[in-house]
């Protein structure tokens, strides 16, 4: 069994993180008005779209997991916590939500909820339940973020990958960094988790990258080209999986260079929010030229797309969308713990 263990650096990290979200928000040249303004009205999008039960939407994707977790991470990017702030009623109701539709082995799935594959819900609910940890009094939270984590752990394969099912099957790089993700969070909120197991993981996302720098889709797939969606994904895994410098992310940051918004390669590709979502923080963890020219590109571009009724379209769903964009646009904030410096 994973143990989990809140540390008293972890204390000290969310007791500074609480303290800072009760402060103003600091001025920042990146963060214009007019995008202050999109994701204030986006998150009031995604308020009003929030069930009673915590889950999001009533079509499409309606009470999935990844939804619910990425609407959580949308407030929480705004400030809020579980205890203060606007929208903790909100970042509660997910919780709780994320909670009832997890089982006994920690596995967190909506069974009756539309999914692209149920380990990516299980990926970014895990992820924003490590987020809230340490800031919730919800009593369930310590144990079933332990099932959880452990359930990851269980299900890599041999190549260090993971898949849409929680089975040690086989492997993409998609639902991989998914997991990575969640795997870095659990550590930052200090629950255990084995260090072969990020090895073995940063091992399979490096074997993914191809010699222009982006990444395929598996290791066996006749689709072995480089897209901008899993390339942005591959290159934060490695950030998050604790690699800072080297030829990996040189070689993949300047591969989603040619994507910046305004670029010409950057008219097409599908998974529109899903690849900005991680170019965003690739460019974050950057830093520098990287990230003084990404973010200004993207946030007008998401101001400008934003639609008349607050949301953002995407085809999964408008709170997916919506979601996903006030991430983005809330980046420079650094309130989620996954981005702190």
């Amino acid at each position: 069994m994973i143990r989990v263990l809140l540390t008293l650096s972890v204390v000290f990290c969310y007791t500074a993180l609480l303290a800072r979200a009760a402060e103003p928000l600091a001025p920042t040249t990146l963060i214009t008005p007019a995008a202050t303004q999109a994701a204030d009205k986006g998150l009031k999008f995604l308020s009003e779209r929030q069930l009673e039960d915590g889950s999001f939407g009533t079509s499409g994707y309606a009470r999935n997991v990844a939804v619910c977790g990425l609407g959580g991470m949308a407030f929480l990017a705004n400030g809020s916590t579980p205890t203060r702030g606007p929208y903790a009623a909100q970042i509660n109701r997910c919780i709780e939500y994320l909670l009832s539709q997890t089982s006994d082995t920690g596995f967190i799935a909506a069974p009756d909820a539309t999914s692209r594959g149920p380990m990516y819900g299980h990926g970014f609910a895990t992820l924003f339940l490590c987020e809230v940890y340490g800031m919730s009094v919800q009593p369930e939270l310590r144990d079933r973020l332990g099932q959880a984590v452990e359930l990851i752990v269980g299900s890599q394969n041999a190549e260090g990958g993971w898949r849409y099912q929680p089975q040690p099957s086989d492997a993409d790089i998609s639902v991989t960094v998914c997991q990575v993700m969640a795997l870095r969070a659990a550590r930052n909120a200090g629950i255990a988790v084995p260090r072969e197991t990020i090895d073995q993981a940063i091992a399979y996302v490096k074997s993914c990258q191809n010699e222009d720098g982006g990444f395929r889709y598996t290791l066996a797939s006749s689709e072995q080209s480089s897209q901008f969606a899993r390339s942005a994904a591959g290159v934060v895994a490695l950030y998050n999986a604790g690699i800072y410098e080297g030829p990996e992310l040189n070689s993949g940051l300047d591969y989603l260079e040619q994507f910046r918004p305004g670029e010409e390669k950057a008219r097409h590709g599908g998974f529109y929010f899903y690849a900005h979502y991680y170019a965003v923080q690739a460019m974050w963890h950057a830093g520098g030229e990287r990230w003084q020219r990404w973010y200004p590109a993207i946030r007008d571009e998401l101001v400008t797309r934003q639609r008349a009724d607050n949301s953002w379209s995407a085809s999964i769903c408008s709170e997916y969308g919506t979601a996903m964009a006030c991430i983005v646009l809330q980046v420079p904030n650094n309130y989620l713990p996954i981005l702190q410096r």
